[in-house]
């Protein structure tokens, strides 16, 4: 028997190449903890869904979705994955070393894994990123337009208390006449423009200061939270947002059959909002000690008392993990529903706001020269 030593040497590069591969991608990952985003992730356990349920192994299936990557970046990560699994490692472990997806997927696909459910799970991921893409399409919406609007009310207000203002006010000085109280104003505020911009521009900056430096505090998550569900009509698509989120996780993990214990404490973990993240702290102590889920949501004021009635049915036919799926799907609705409201509510209003802008300096500026043009024609 031969050995091939051309073979060896080949086989001795392949790996000398496989651990600098790996070793760039840590290091990429050290300067860059950027997550791979909610609509790459939705499209990448959709297509393993795909290859797995046409019969093909996961290895060869990963190679696949690999070389489909038009990015570098995506490319590097998954071919991180298939390395570690080639080495024998399980895909829930891959998944983690990467340091790119969440505690909840890891630990999706751990179950899926344990329980040769691995294809069910990823289809059930990509449901869950689908929505989560959904409704953060649903919240921008709302938002691009009235920042489009504001920085439009700026620039109107620029221009015309820069340029068109000024043509008036020396105008104005050429008859020596006294102004109205209103046009007075207007002028000042033209000729103070510079200074009062500077000063907002320096508010701002010491105001984004003071949020990086207290945004942890528990004093400010509390306050912060409290003045945002008092917003009207605002706070309460709010809390509804986060329980749309709180119901999706809670149906993904509950459907990958993990204990409802580690449901609450990966959630927890997730969530930023803070009334929701004590309230899933209280509920993961009471779990554990025994406490049904529904009796322990009546404890916090965040949940609506449909949702709790609903649970507690759940809880009473152990059809926990159906339930959120509906409860996911039923919030999922309203949020879209209160979205599309609030967008045909909101453009108007904010057309009225421009409108009445310009209007005031317009009135203000032009009420004098019809009091000029009558003195004039009156000589």
């Amino acid at each position: 028997m031969s050995i091939d030593l051309g073979q060896i040497q080949k086989s001795e590069r392949s790996k000398k190449t496989s651990f600098q591969n790996e070793r760039a991608f840590r290091l990429s990952g050290f300067f860059s903890k950027k997550k791979l985003s909610d609509k790459k992730k939705e499209q990448l356990y959709k297509d393993l869904t795909t290859l797995l349920k046409a019969g093909i192994d996961f290895k060869t299936a990963l190679t696949i979705v690999r070389d489909q990557q038009k990015k570098e970046v995506h490319k590097e990560i998954l071919n991180s994955i298939l390395s570690n699994v080639v080495k024998g490692k399980s895909f829930f472990e891959a998944l983690e070393v990467t340091q790119r997806f969440s505690p909840y997927e890891v630990f999706s696909i751990k179950i899926g894994e344990e329980t040769h459910k691995l294809d069910t799970i990823l289809k059930e991921l990509q449901k869950f990123f689908q929505r989560k893409v959904k409704l953060k399409k649903q919240v921008t919406s709302i938002l691009i337009y009235p920042v489009f609007i504001l920085v439009l009310t700026f620039a109107t207000l620029y221009f015309m208390l820069t340029f068109v203002v000024p043509l008036f006010q020396s105008v104005f000085n050429q008859f020596n006449r006294e102004l109205p109280a209103l046009t007075r104003f207007v002028i000042s505020l033209s000729k103070n423009f510079s200074s009062i911009f500077l000063g907002g521009l320096l508010a701002i900056a010491i105001l984004f200061l003071l949020y990086r430096r207290i945004r942890r505090t528990t004093y400010f998550k509390v306050m912060s939270s409290k003045i945002l569900l008092r917003i009207p009509f605002f706070g309460k698509l709010i809390k509804e947002i986060y329980i749309t989120r709180f119901c999706q996780t809670m149906a993904l993990l509950l459907v990958s059959r993990t204990s409802l214990v580690e449901s609450l404490g990966l959630i927890r973990h997730m969530i930023g909002f803070y009334p929701l993240k004590k309230a899933l702290e209280i509920m993961e102590n009471d779990v554990t000690r025994g406490i049904t889920l529904g009796d322990s949501m009546q404890k916090s004021k965040i949940f609506d008392a449909n949702l709790i009635s609903m649970v507690k049915i759940a809880e009473q036919v152990n059809q926990l993990d159906a339930m959120f799926v509906n409860l996911s799907e039923q919030y999922d609705e309203e949020v879209e529903h209160k979205t599309k409201v609030m967008g045909a509510v909101i453009e108007p209003m904010l057309i009225l706001f421009i409108g009445g802008i310009v209007g005031v300096i317009m009135v203000s500026m032009y009420a004098p020269m019809f009091d000029l043009s009558k003195v004039i024609g009156g000589n």
